[in-house]
């Protein structure tokens, strides 16, 4: 195991420091390392290249010093609103900022600022174990400050706030979100006076901009077992104030004898699931949302007992909605998100002993470039603990896979476009754009899905001509 000195040493071997420590002697400031590079170093884990700075002074005058010293190219952007600057250098960006102490207006999380001493910007930092600084001038280099016994905490793997919570958490409420992040990602456990603090204040959350929200849910989501951080938000109040169509799946009902799972703690299963098997953030949220639809759609039925008809389709467009007002791109990412919950129990369908080729091929063709994560989704969506279930449905699934590659290597229908183009319909029918043109390739694509023709060009081009006389369409060439 590495003792202290060591670990400080290699963090403080980057030739960078060696820069920051000259520009800083140069000026007579005293400047410190600190946050989360000096907390993972202690930690004995992977490093950022972020690196914050703290000069006792102007952070904007030590970098612009800095920057000067740097060999080679570098890009350095001042903040002056906010009394920062920044530098990015090979691989590393570097943020300076004065040492200051800050105070709260109730309505806003953006804090009034002083200049201050080392101590008070410890004291304004969220977490012990983040208020951790490494001093850099030469004099003193490497000596490690902890007022708060952040060290400690480290070792007990605790997150604690340096002064009150109720101040840490009310004044900045994106702090409640990085204490349920930390947790998640360092596998920390938020101390009791925390926990109770923010549950008190969850309510302060909603002073927040919606981009800096989802920002911490992405890194929730990023982590191994998202689902520590996802009950974590559940337990504080905070996830029904983010995401309430996670929140509406709570609880199971039960109408004569007869129950349902519980689709909430499903959910988490199910992107812990699929953790296992991709870094994908957006296949992720696929897997957080791809039962959003059956609280809306949730029925009781004599005959059949519980019932989610429709929810794929329900669901796909509750993920337009939640991302919209959650300030989420309504770009291709929304899309494909949108299209795996709408598809997310296509592939259980054809595990059946009698499904068609046919029903093979349209899975192909509507997943498209989406089959694998699809298929991942329906995998992860696995979670039942009766062994001989667990084993039927795994079974099942690999009779999936097998018959996807089986049509796929024989069909060849994963985005396949009609071999007979509009272009060519046109031309053989001496027809202009029209309805007629549409019909002639949707009739050669499901003859094609449908297995009445190969997917081939003379095969296509025979059925398009038989088809157009069905139409009163006579060929011109």
């Amino acid at each position: 195991m590495k003792t202290l000195e060591t670990l400080i040493e290699e963090a403080l071997a980057p030739v960078v420091f060696g820069h920051v420590q000259k520009a800083a002697d140069a000026l007579g400031v005293d400047t410190y390392v600190i946050g989360g590079y000096v907390r993972d170093t202690f930690l004995d884990r992977p490093r950022g290249h972020d690196i914050d700075i703290v000069a006792v002074g102007s952070g904007i005058v030590l970098a612009k010093k800095v920057a000067e010293l740097l060999p080679g190219k570098n890009n350095i952007q001042v903040f002056k609103n906010y009394g920062t600057a920044m530098i990015k250098w090979q691989n590393i960006q570097l943020e300076f900022v004065g040492a200051r102490k800050e105070s709260y207006d109730h309505e806003c999380r953006n804090p009034i600022v002083e200049n201050g001493t080392l101590e008070d910007d410890q004291n304004r930092r969220d977490f012990t174990v983040n208020a951790l600084a490494l001093k850099l001038n030469k004099e003193g280099f490497g000596k490690l400050l902890d007022p708060f016994n952040g060290m400690q905490d480290l070792t007990a793997k605790v997150l604690r706030t340096p002064l009150d919570p109720d101040i840490t958490y009310s004044d900045d409420p994106l702090r409640m979100l990085r204490a349920v992040r930390f947790a998640t990602q360092l596998d920390f456990a938020i101390d009791k006076a925390s926990l109770l603090s923010i549950k008190k204040n969850n309510v302060r959350i909603d002073i927040l901009s919606k981009e800096r929200v989802i920002e911490e849910v992405h890194k929730i989501l990023a982590a191994p077992v998202p689902s520590t951080g996802l009950l974590i938000l559940d337990q504080l109040g905070l996830l029904e104030r983010i995401l309430r169509e996670i929140t509406a799946l709570k609880g199971i009902e039960e109408v004569e004898g007869q129950s349902h799972k519980d689709n909430f703690y499903h959910t988490f299963e199910v992107v812990d699931n699929i953790c296992a098997y991709t870094e994908n953030l957006w296949l992720r949220w696929a897997a957080l949302l791809h039962d959003i639809g059956k609280a809306p759609t949730k029925k009781f039925d004599k005959k059949v007992g519980w019932t989610f008809h429709a929810h794929e389709f329900v669901g796909a467009k509750m993920v337009y909605k939640l991302f919209k007002r959650m300030r989420m791109p309504l770009n291709d990412k929304m899309k494909y998100v949108q299209k795996l919950v709408y598809m997310s129990s296509r592939p259980i369908v054809i595990s059946e002993d009698h499904v068609t080729d046919s029903a093979v091929r349209r899975l192909i063709f509507d997943a498209g470039e989406l089959l694998e994560d699809l298929l991942l989704l329906c995998k992860a969506d696995i979670t039942t603990k009766n062994p001989k279930r667990f084993a039927k449905y795994h079974n099942n699934f690999d009779i999936v896979k097998a018959k996807i590659e089986e049509v796929e290597a024989r069909d060849h229908v994963r985005n396949f476009q009609p071999p007979v183009t509009g272009e060519e319909i046109m031309r053989i029918f001496a027809l202009k754009p029209c309805r007629q043109v549409g019909e002639l390739k949707e009739a050669i694509k499901e003859a094609i899905l449908e297995g009445v023709i190969p997917n081939e060009y003379e095969a296509a081009h025979d059925f398009m001509r038989t088809k157009a006389k069905t139409m009163g369409l006579s060929p011109t060439s």
